[in-house]
């Protein structure tokens, strides 16, 4: 009897790890799948795109058609860069994180301190359907603020304004949450040393919460800092650097669909690519990073 149960054990044992294994290599496969869209995306940048990486990609403005076209019928590399589609990117996702950061970083501690209220709910409901709004609305909607009722024409600001809508619902949600996960305790113990609720918020609360918040700051900025739809509506672009936030601007994905659209410049399309993917995973590196470091 006992000889019986030792064998149908042993028979079960080496049935679960062939299920193991197999089940083991499914997963290794079905990975293997998923990364290789990615791992041939990037291929096929660098491939493609390090060729117009130099000084004067970063420092020098867009060549014009028929420096390009001279170029290319000499087999030489593009002159120029994307000087005025960095500085614009950049100085847009600054102005809409001054607008989007604050505003954000509010309301997701009026949700935290909120929680099951009415208003709050509908608030929390209303942040869920902006992040589902497509950004060709959101332009739309900036256009309409910006555009047509203050600066009276295309802008950066206007851009701006757009980016920084697109932003909000990810910091606002990333707030509320960072702040659920830290203990009660905290909160409890500031307020009964008598420390004012401002600053229990400012000075324990915030701090406390660095790395979520600022995960969740960085997560939305590499989010915005590729959009093109929203932009065509509203900076249309400049083919110098423009560092007034009143007059069109440029910005690296408005470039890229700038250069797509000449057949003489597609080389700086892959290359303004590579650097957008480059800046991209930066950020979301220092993401991670930063929650890991201050976890």
């Amino acid at each position: 009897m006992e000889s019986k149960e030792i064998i149908t054990y042993g028979e079960n044992s080496g049935w679960r790890e062939r299920k193991d294994k197999l089940f083991f290599g499914i997963v290794v496969v079905l990975s293997f799948i998923t990364i290789s869209p990615i791992a041939l995306i990037l291929f096929k940048l660098i491939v493609k795109g390090y060729k117009q990486i130099n000084l004067d990609f970063f420092f020098k403005v867009a060549p014009d058609t028929l420096q390009a076209m001279t170029a290319v019928r000499n087999g030489e590399l593009l002159p120029g860069g994307i000087a005025n589609g960095i500085s614009g990117t950049l100085l847009m996702v600054a102005v809409a994180s001054v607008i989007a950061i604050p505003l954000s970083i509010l309301i997701g501690i009026f949700l935290y301190e909120n929680q099951g209220k009415q208003y709050a709910n509908l608030i929390r409901s209303l942040t869920d359907i902006l992040q589902g709004v497509p950004s060709v609305v959101l332009g739309i909607i900036a256009y309409i603020w910006i555009v047509q009722g203050i600066t009276k024409g295309f802008s950066a600001l206007a851009g701006s304004v757009a980016l920084a809508i697109m932003m909000l619902p990810l910091i606002i949600r990333s707030t509320e949450e960072t702040l659920k996960m830290l203990p009660i305790s905290i909160k409890e113990a500031a307020a009964a040393l008598g420390v004012p609720y401002h600053k229990v918020i400012l000075k324990v609360m915030i701090p406390s919460g660095f790395s979520g918040l600022m995960t969740g700051i960085l997560l939305s900025i590499s989010r915005v800092i590729g959009e093109t739809a929203p932009l065509m509506l509203t900076t249309l672009g400049s083919t110098a650097i423009n560092l007034n936030i009143t007059k069109p601007t440029s910005a690296v994905p408005l470039q890229i669909w700038e250069f797509y659209n000449n057949p003489n410049m597609i080389d700086l399309v892959w290359s303004s690519s590579l650097f957008l993917l480059g800046f991209v995973l930066t950020l979301n590196i220092i993401a991670k990073r930063i929650s890991n470091q201050f976890n």
